[in-house]
């Protein structure tokens, strides 16, 4: 019987589900992608007011990374991922992310990961996405950074050997559990906070390499002076084996609701969502 340590075989899928590993067998042949607009002008309410009585500093990154992190509970087909033509169930839902050390050119970047709890809301997230990031910055890398800056300095044919075997040990569901701890490529979501350096929510592929089946941007903040509202685009990139057109908009709508509903980013990422939505 087929077994990782990182998920659950999902058994007999649907007919057409089951072929379609085999007629898109790379995760760059099946990305679908879209660009939301999020009504963010509660949001920046909501934070604004939690930061100066409460002292905290939400971010409207926490803030996406909380609903994402809801939505796909609640959603659970977004954390399932294709591996040896096989479907497989994730243990947990893990969002990763890229923090630089400064915000110049030639800084460097660190990769984070966060692993979500079924007890965790905004404030909680917030506190391990900030304490993380300030770590990295401190410490200059993390344990991925190093082995990436060791396996970087190997003759390319070494390189070349190297990863084809990783590639058939990933396959066939046994590629190594250290190597796999801080890998944005083996977590379930990778976000990249595109607004931090003033640019736009842009399109951004997936990879063959690993199990993530999604990928969000997030770009600037706009404001319309017309309507006073406050809007920012985010920009999703999905492997579509894992579901359907109609599954990823009901998702999407979900993730919406809740930033046009700031107060639910406190409840626990357990708590039941709406029936309306």
């Amino acid at each position: 019987m087929l077994k990782r340590k990182d998920a659950v075989l999902i058994n007999d899928p649907d007919p057409f589900h089951s072929i379609v590993p085999y007629v898109m067998p790379k995760r760059t042949e099946a990305e679908v992608s879209t660009t939301a607009t999020l009504d963010i002008t509660k949001l920046l309410k909501f934070i604004n007011k939690h930061n100066k009585k409460e002292g905290t500093n939400y971010k409207l990154f926490h803030c996406i990374c909380t609903a994402v992190a809801k939505m796909i509970y609640h959603r659970p087909k977004l954390n399932i991922f294709v591996a040896g033509r096989k479907y497989w169930m994730r243990n947990d839902i893990t969002l990763s992310f890229v923090a630089k050390q400064k915000f110049e050119d030639e800084a460097v970047e660190t990769l984070m990961t966060l692993t979500v709890k079924d007890d965790m809301n905004l404030d909680s997230i917030s506190k391990i996405i900030l304490g993380d990031v300030q770590k990295a910055r401190s410490a200059g890398n993390n344990s991925l950074d190093k082995t990436m800056d060791f396996i970087g300095k190997l003759p390319r044919f070494v390189l070349e050997i190297f990863f084809w075997i990783l590639s058939r040990m990933e396959y066939h569901g046994i590629y190594p559990e250290d190597l796999k701890k801080g890998d944005p490529n083996y977590t379930t979501c990778l976000l990249s906070n595109l607004g931090s350096i003033k640019a736009d929510s842009c399109y951004h592929h997936l990879s063959n390499f690993g199990t993530n089946s999604m990928m969000i941007t997030i770009g600037t903040i706009a404001h319309d002076e017309t309507t006073k509202k406050d809007t920012v685009d985010v920009t999703v990139t999905l492997d579509e084996r894992i579901a359907d057109g109609f599954y990823f908009a009901k998702s999407l709508k979900l993730a919406k609701y809740m930033i046009e509903h700031p107060e639910m980013l406190m409840e626990k990422i357990s708590d039941p969502v709406p029936d309306e939505v």
